[in-house]
């Protein structure tokens, strides 16, 4: 039985560059929509609770895909190798997974609820890239990369609220270019 979850769950190749695809399309999405809901004249007459509603969504679904790109290339990567798939390692690993979405879905709701709209950018970024680095070790080191990214495109909507979209697109594009640079 091989314990070693990385090759089970690996942020490289072409996972990476689909979970960095996914959060460009959220991104554009979710831009969309919040400005359209603010424009005065739209063709998308949306009410509030509606946007809110379509933004968790995305979110979500981000979330959904992303986890079923990591586990079937992990299935994938499994049955190539003839390791198992599910080992104690690697139900660790899912467990800090499932609690760090938890985390920051919860924390993303509740400043919402608060009305700190524009901290769900940097919040998000912030979880995402303690996300990152709690899943690295000494074998892969290039995570930090991307989580020390996430942290400064923060610090950046921190200092200019408005640059949410554009973190969210560097983040996708990190990712894929990640993805391409860091295939085994």
């Amino acid at each position: 039985m091989n314990d070693n979850y990385q090759i089970n769950f690996s942020l490289k190749g072409f996972t990476s560059i689909l979970i960095g695809a996914y959060f460009f399309i959220a991104g554009f999405f979710i831009e969309t929509i919040v400005k359209s809901s603010l424009a005065e004249e739209t063709s998308l007459d949306l009410s509030s609770k509606t946007t809110e509603i379509l933004i968790i969504t995305a979110v979500l679904l981000v979330f959904l895909f992303s986890t079923l790109t990591l586990f079937f290339n992990g299935k994938r990567n499994a049955k190539k190798l003839q390791h198992q798939l599910w080992n104690d390692k690697s139900k660790v690993a899912l467990k800090k997974y499932i609690l760090a979405f938890v985390v920051i879905f919860t924390s993303l709701v509740i400043l919402i609820n608060l009305g700190f709209i524009t901290y769900l950018t940097p919040t998000f970024l912030i979880l995402y890239g303690l996300l990152l680095f709690i899943f690295k070790n000494k074998d892969r080191k290039n995570l930090l990369i991307l989580s020390g990214l996430s942290l400064l495109l923060a610090v950046m909507c921190f200092l200019i609220p408005s640059y949410w979209a554009s973190s969210i697109s560097i983040l996708g594009i990190a990712h894929v270019a990640y993805g391409v640079v860091v295939k085994n």
